[in-house]
């Protein structure tokens, strides 16, 4: 069967390590697909209309082979492209095709090691946007932040660009330099960045304890959904529990998202089992219920979730779950807003599709594409709080937490 997997991506934008997608959100499967011997084979021919002529691709190839003046011409390259331009003519950002070093890279990048700047990218109301700086990365040293709009890649202007167009020109390997130019909605001002790049490793969940009042907190970090997640915050969760803590902050600010089993699965550490985590609505009217396993060791404990704009798919996903059902308030800032589902299916000579095949809702039906997710309680964190190391969400959360 066809290799798929997938995605709530945001789109880890394989610009800031490598590949990516701000995903959010994936999930083993092969639905409609068949792989054999090579072949990537049609199951329903009745899908295509039978009023487009596709002849018309293979004529304009016939031309330019026979007219164009550089030869010879790299006909893979040609394929490939032509592929994409395909899919691209969707319009959707997160609907891509991937040749083999895309998809290659895409595939390392999930691994949680890569070579970039460290930043997650999406696309919003027609601009390249970042999502998320990640952590000890060049480009969070440099000072990018969310919300930045990369508006040029080594002066090369990103207008007119698909998302995947500009990732592939941000990333590149360790201790090569790109120049960003971005704009940064907050101080109306046009800001210049050479970074660096370096070998991003990323340690998915982090946990510290703060003491407050005599009472004594967790605070859980969730910086993207990976591979390593569920063993990771399985740890912090038992010595949680161990630990008799009195209230816990999952923080989710600058979560791009991952796997959705990810979320299900930390959703499930507070939530009944059966107990709804998200729904997937598909445009032929069906849906799918995403519920919790029951493993709800920490359903007892006061959970006060952070969240800003740079939260995105799986943990907006998680965020609309315990909210929605009543086990943690949100605070901090509207979240990214990304809740379209992505399908990644392995093709012939090591490509693959990146197909938006539905969208997500929380328990309560909000659509979380494009919308977000309003905060219970809205904190603002200025850049001066940044600088100054001042964390006024946090400072919320724990006030609710001892109470």
């Amino acid at each position: 069967m066809i290799s798929s997997k997938r995605y709530i991506l945001t789109i880890l934008a394989l610009l800031v390590f490598s590949v990516g997608t701000f995903f959010s959100g994936l999930k083993l499967g092969s639905k409609g697909y068949t792989y054999s011997g090579g072949d990537y084979k049609i199951i329903n021919q009745n899908n295509y209309p039978k009023d487009v002529d596709y002849s018309l691709l293979w004529q304009t190839l016939d031309i330019v082979n026979q007219k164009y003046i550089d030869k010879p011409i790299d006909q893979q390259k040609v394929l490939y492209g032509a592929v994409a331009g395909a899919v691209s003519a969707l319009g959707d950002p997160y609907t891509a095709f991937f040749n083999p070093k895309q998809y290659s890279d895409f595939k390392t990048e999930l691994s949680g090691t890569f070579d970039g700047i460290g930043a997650e990218v999406g696309m919003k109301d027609g601009n390249i946007v970042v999502v998320a700086p990640l952590d000890d990365t060049p480009a969070k040293k440099a000072g990018i932040l969310s919300g930045d709009i990369i508006l040029k890649v080594d002066n090369k202007e990103t207008t007119g660009m698909t998302l995947d167009e500009v990732v592939s020109k941000i990333r590149g390997p360790r201790g090569t330099e790109v120049e960003l130019s971005i704009y940064r909605p907050e101080t109306k001002k046009q800001l210049d960045f050479k970074i660096t790049r370096a070998k991003i490793e990323i340690t998915s969940v982090k946990t510290e304890y703060k003491e407050v009042d005599g009472k004594k907190i967790a605070v859980i970090n969730i910086q993207r959904f990976g591979d390593d997640t569920n063993e990771l915050f399985r740890a912090a969760a038992l010595k949680a529990v161990a630990d008799n803590v009195s209230g816990i902050v999952l923080d989710l600010r600058d979560d791009p998202g991952g796997y959705l089993d990810g979320a299900v699965n930390i959703s499930s550490y507070w939530l009944d089992k059966g107990k709804t985590v998200v729904t997937e609505a598909h445009s032929n009217g069906t849906v799918q219920k995403y519920t919790a396993s029951g493993n709800n060791i920490l359903s007892k404990i006061n959970t006060v979730i952070l969240a800003n704009g740079g939260s995105a798919s799986a943990s907006e996903i998680v965020s609309g779950a315990l909210r929605d059902q009543g086990y943690a308030k949100l605070v901090g800032l509207k979240t990214f807003g990304k809740g379209s589902v992505q399908e990644l299916i392995g093709l012939p000579q090591n490509t693959a599709v990146k197909v938006t095949v539905a969208k997500w809702l929380t328990p309560n039906g909000i659509n979380i594409n494009k919308n977000g997710l309003e905060p219970d309680i809205k904190v603002e964190m200025s850049i001066e709080d940044a600088t100054n190391n001042k964390d006024p969400q946090m400072d919320k959360a724990l006030e609710l937490l001892t109470k």
